[in-house]
């Protein structure tokens, strides 16, 4: 294929795109192979092999356009160059369409790099790299960057390590764990049985028990509320009260365990009374917990606060601050796969039953550890409730971004549904066969960089992009880059500390955190939170600002110690 001698700007290197002149037609490719050719007489040159991706036509207006696809090929001896500037930004330049601006090309830093908002958001997306590649700051610009161009748009980010707790500003209402309340009758009956059995096999004789009194206690709390007749109730029949084990209707903790309890004393059999009990006793274990406070505060209090919740959790009413970061960094292990399945399922069914009136994106961290390719692996329910929004999600204007450092290990079903993808560095052999096997498009030669790639350079494929690019994403300002909360920065005035102090402040916080309400010191009442760090209902869990046993004093502490041990 005769191509002139490049100039220095325009090497025709792997990477680089050419045009090839095809009758009235420009065709664009992109090269994928540079082979040294010679003809035996001394006379030496360069073939190039060639994908064809596009070609720029002129409207009947006399513009010219770029459109993916090709109409018609080129023939032995058309002419072929390295497009230049100018033919670059005409593939690249913001459409008619609403395009957002995430960086610029690695080929051409002068060239602005769009995505496509409504290809990026309808058919989702996912971010895969390996961790310190930038991953996070390029979740976060693509997130500032959706929130601007669609103002309807509502963003949920589950944040595994606390890392985007700043990236937006007042932009976003952040969640943590002291402040979250998600009562415990919103959980279905599959995560409300992980949670009382920790993750562990659970025992068929005693979830047979809780199928059958759930649904009763719902209805005794309905039927309270109008006829404030508790007595008369528990002879009410469960299986004609109109509820199932998973309607979300709010019932009381003690109703539970009183049904149990009656159950269990009408009983003569030794054995069967041994399943009442120690039902009783694993559900008394996890409400005295003071980590499943979340849950359990108000458990026999009552109050159907769903709307509110949905209203604040997923920014219904943003009040100009439509993103909610849930920080999970905090929760019990063992109720992490449950919250992330509840917040899944909601995030879905509401936008089922509203018809997909308010837009949202559920953006999810770590994506790999809560839909493991390994079936065996992980929650399965939390699994089906992230698969669920990837395949019918779009239908409800529930949109999916997957954010993950081993796309290897995440359900290829899920990966599959995401049409826009950005690659950055991964050095796994495993997690770029899968990034192969799941891009289709022409440009996939382009995963041969994925390897090489710097900080913040990722390829992007897809739906979302004009054609695959290897770009850069845009440097956030330093006060808005993601950072982990839980990596200690220099206390203000710190002093020195020895190793046993800062040893002595980790048990004493170990320890408080099992420690209850009620076997803590009376303190003052705590200051007034940060206004974008609320609970979602309820009143907040008891906490202490600057005594010596608080929480709050004991993080102070063990980060002064921390950072003068890493100082010597």
């Amino acid at each position: 294929m005769p191509a002139p001698w490049p100039t220095e700007e325009g090497r025709a290197t792997v990477g680089r795109f050419l045009a090839i002149q095809a009758g009235r037609h420009r065709l664009i490719g992109m090269i994928t192979e540079v082979l040294a050719h010679g003809d035996g007489t001394g006379v030496h040159g360069a073939l190039a092999n060639v994908d064809l991706m596009g070609e720029i036509r002129r409207d009947e207006a006399g513009r010219f356009t770029f459109q993916r696809g090709v109409a018609e090929y080129p023939g032995i001896g058309d002419y072929a160059a390295v497009i230049g500037n100018e033919e670059l930004r005409l593939i690249y330049k913001a459409s008619a369409r609403a395009t957002v601006r995430i960086g610029q090309l690695h080929q051409d830093r002068s060239i602005e790099a769009h995505v496509d908002v409504d290809s990026l958001l309808t058919k989702h997306f996912a971010v895969l790299g390996s961790t310190g590649v930038g991953k996070s700051s390029g979740v976060a610009v693509l997130i500032g960057e959706l929130i601007a161009a669609r103002p309807d748009l509502r963003v949920f980010v589950l944040d595994g390590h606390n890392e985007y707790g700043r990236c937006f500003g007042e932009r976003a209402s952040i969640v943590k764990p002291a402040t979250l309340r998600l009562p415990f009758w919103l959980f279905n009956f599959e995560e409300l049985v992980d949670i009382v059995y920790g993750g562990r096999p659970a025992v068929a004789d005693e979830v047979d028990i809780l199928a059958e009194l759930i649904p009763l206690a719902r209805s005794m709390y309905g039927q309270y509320k109008v006829a404030n007749d508790r007595l008369s109730l528990k002879k009410a029949d469960p299986r004609v009260t109109g509820y199932t084990v998973d309607t979300p209707v709010p019932y009381l903790l003690q109703d539970l365990a009183a049904l149990i309890d009656e159950r269990m004393g009408k009983l003569e059999n030794r054995a069967s009374r041994m399943h009442y009990h120690r039902l009783l006793a694993r559900i008394e274990a996890i409400r005295s917990d003071p980590r499943y406070a979340f849950m359990f505060e108000n458990a026999n209090v009552g109050g159907d606060t769903m709307a509110s919740l949905l209203s604040h959790l997923f920014r219904l009413e943003p009040d100009g601050r439509p993103v909610s970061v849930m920080q999970l960094a905090g929760l019990p292990a063992e109720v992490m796969d449950a919250v992330v399945c509840v917040l899944c399922r909601m995030a879905f069914d509401f936008g089922l039953w509203s018809d997909g009136a308010l837009p949202l994106l559920f953006v999810c961290e770590e994506a790999h550890r809560y839909a493991s390719v390994d079936h065996a692996v992980g929650f399965g329910p939390a699994r089906r409730a992230l698969a669920r929004i990837a395949k019918e999600g779009r239908k409800y204007g529930v949109y999916l971004g997957l954010v993950t450092q081993r796309p290897a290990e995440l359900d290829p079903t899920i990966l599959s549904q995401c049409s826009t993808l950005f690659a950055m560095r991964m050095t796994n052999d495993r997690d770029q066969a899968l990034l192969r096997s799941a891009v289709s498009d022409a440009g996939a030669n382009l995963l041969d960089f994925v390897p090489s790639l710097g900080t913040g350079e990722v390829v992007g494929f897809g739906e979302g992009v004009p054609l695959p690019a290897r770009l850069t994403f845009r440097t956030l300002p330093a006060h808005l880059v993601p950072h982990s909360e839980a990596v200690a920065r220099p206390p203000a005035g710190a002093a020195a500390a020895s190793t046993a102090d800062f040893v002595r402040a980790v048990v004493e916080r170990w320890r408080g955190v099992a420690l209850g309400p009620r076997t803590r010191p009376e303190e003052p009442a705590p200051p007034a939170a940060p206004p974008r760090e609320t609970a979602l209902a309820g009143p907040a869990s008891p906490t202490s600002p600057a005594s010596p046993a608080s929480p709050a004093s004991l993080a102070s502490r063990l980060d002064e110690a921390r950072y003068q041990i890493l100082k010597r």
